[in-house]
C-alpha cells in the first residue's frame, strides 16, 4: 500500500491546531507484483469505527511508554477513562474525484500560517487580518493582535529541524518510484510529465501578479542588469552604472 501525508499545524486565528491530511489508494500491490482492490471494492479503505480503535490503541501504546520512559505514574482509573474516549475519525470519498482531492491538498503543501492577503492593516503596533469563522456558516471577519502575539501565534507554526511537511509512504514513497512506474504500466497508465514553470510564471497563475512588470509604468519589463552575491558590487562597476556616459 501507500500513503501521502501532508501536516498542517494552523486553523484561520493562526491557534495551533496540527493536524495530517492523508491520501491512500484504495488498494494495493500483491507479493505477485499484481494490483488489488480493496475489499470494498474501492468504495472505502477501512470502517470508521475499526480506525478510530486502532488510533486510539496505538496512540495509548506510545503514550504509556512514554510515561515509563520519564518515570510518570499512570492511575488505573486514567488509563481506563482514555481507552473508553471515543476517537473521531472522518473519512469519506471525494466528490468530485481523485483530481479534486489532490488539488485541495496541493494548497497546503508550501504556504505558511498566513498569506499576505488576509492581513489587512498593520498600524499603531497591531496587526488586523481577515479569517473564516467556521463556527458561523464560515463568515468572513476581522482579527486585530498586538504584533508580538501575532508574532508569537505565527512563530508556532515555524517546523522544528528534522522535521517535514510532506511525508510519503509505500508504493508512492521515494525509494518504491521503479516499482511504481512497473505497476503504472501494467495498468495501462500513461505519465505525462509537465513542463517546469519558472517561479515567474506560478506567480503570475496563482497570485495574477508579474514580477517582470515595471512597478512605474505597468507596460514595460523589468530586465536583470547585474547580480552580485552576498558582498556589495565593486564601487568601479557601480559607479559605471550610476553615472551618466559622457559624450
Amino acid at each position: 500500500m501507500g500513503m501521502v501525508a501532508v501536516l498542517h499545524t494552523w486553523g484561520q486565528q493562526l491557534w495551533l491546531h496540527p493536524h495530517v491530511h492523508c491520501i491512500v489508494p484504495g488498494g494495493g500491490i500483491t507479493k505477485a507484483g499484481h494490483w488489488k482492490t480493496c475489499r470494498s471494492k474501492g468504495k472505502y479503505l477501512f470502517p470508521g469505527k475499526v480506525m478510530s480503535a486502532v488510533f486510539r490503541g496505538k496512540f495509548m501504546e506510545l503514550f504509556k511508554a512514554f510515561c515509563r520512559t520519564e518515570n510518570i505514574t499512570l492511575e488505573a482509573n486514567l488509563i481506563n477513562s482514555l481507552y473508553a474516549k471515543p476517537w473521531v475519525v472522518y473519512a469519506k470519498q471525494p466528490f468530485m474525484g481523485p483530481k479534486q482531492v489532490i488539488e485541495y491538498l496541493g494548497r497546503y503543501t508550501h504556504r505558511v500560517a498566513i498569506s499576505n492577503h488576509r492581513i489587512k492593516a498593520i498600524e499603531d503596533g497591531n496587526v488586523s487580518f481577515s479569517f473564516k469563522d467556521y463556527r458561523n456558516c464560515g463568515q468572513q471577519k476581522m482579527m486585530a493582535l498586538e504584533g508580538s502575539e501575532f508574532l508569537r501565534r505565527f512563530c508556532l507554526h515555524i517546523l522544528p529541524k528534522g522535521f517535514r511537511k510532506i511525508r510519503h509512504y509505500g508504493i508512492l514513497a521515494s525509494r518504491a518510484k521503479p516499482k511504481l512506474k512497473m505497476q503504472q504500466m501494467k495498468m495501462g497508465i500513461t505519465i505525462v510529465k509537465k513542463e517546469k514553470q519558472s517561479w515567474q510564471q506560478i506567480v503570475k497563475q496563482t497570485m495574477g501578479f508579474d514580477v517582470d512588470a515595471c512597478p512605474c509604468c505597468k507596460s514595460g519589463k523589468m530586465i536583470t542588469v547585474f547580480c552580485f552575491q552576498a558582498n556589495a558590487p565593486p564601487t568601479l562597476l557601480l559607479n559605471r552604472l550610476t553615472k551618466p556616459a559622457l559624450t
